[in-house]
This record gives C-alpha cells, sequence and structure tokens, in this order.
C-alpha cells in the first residue's frame, strides 16, 4: 500500500481544514485539536435587522465549524492510524480496505462492504 502518499494527501486536507475553520472558528486554547466559533462582533448593530444578522452569521459559522471539525477529525484519526501501523484496514471486518477507496477518500474507516 502507498501509506506515505495517503499520508500527504492526508496531510494537505488537514492543512486545508485549518484554514477553513480559521475563517469561522478559532483553536480552543484550553483543548488541542478542538475549535471553537468565532466570538460574535463586539460592535453589534443598533438596527434590529442587523443584530438578527449577525446573530444568523454566527449561528451559520457555528454549524459550518461542527462539520469542518469532524472532518478534520477523521483526518487525525486516520494519521494516528498511519503512526500506529493499522491505516488501510476496514474497521467492521479487519480486512484491508481498497486503493480505489482510499484514493477517493483517504479518510476510509471501513472497506466498501461496511460502509
Amino acid at each position: 500500500m502507498k501509506t506515505e502518499h495517503f499520508k500527504k494527501k492526508l496531510e494537505e486536507e488537514k492543512i486545508r481544514l485549518e484554514k477553513e475553520m480559521g475563517s469561522v472558528g478559532q483553536r480552543n486554547p484550553s483543548v488541542p485539536n478542538d475549535w471553537e466559533p468565532a466570538p460574535i462582533e463586539e460592535n453589534v448593530e443598533s438596527d434590529i435587522a442587523d443584530q438578527a444578522d449577525v446573530i444568523v452569521r454566527h449561528e451559520n459559522n457555528i454549524a459550518i465549524l461542527a462539520d469542518l471539525e469532524a472532518r478534520y477529525d477523521t483526518i487525525i484519526e486516520a494519521l494516528v492510524k498511519i503512526e500506529k501501523g493499522t491505516y488501510g484496514k476496514c474497521e467492521v471486518c479487519g480486512e484491508k480496505i481498497e486503493e480505489a477507496r482510499l484514493e477517493a477518500e483517504p479518510a476510509a474507516a471501513t472497506c466498501v462492504q461496511h460502509r
């Protein structure tokens, strides 16, 4: 298996996700590899409609960050598996995950049969 190839793809994806998460959130200084939404702007507009827009944007950022962080966690898990030597094994049956599947989804944890 081309483990180094997949490691490179996973590391590139990790960097991309960190940039995206940085656009809607910030690293949690108390918890490694954890992100939190960026705080709401302090100078909230006086107009009620503008205030609502700020809150809606913040809530959207929370949802976006949650999705990105879930993806980020799967990337981290795959990189840990590479270090442990367990990368590319299906978590359900223990068989090798097809290379074509890993090429399409380097963080895949299961084979095609068990996805």
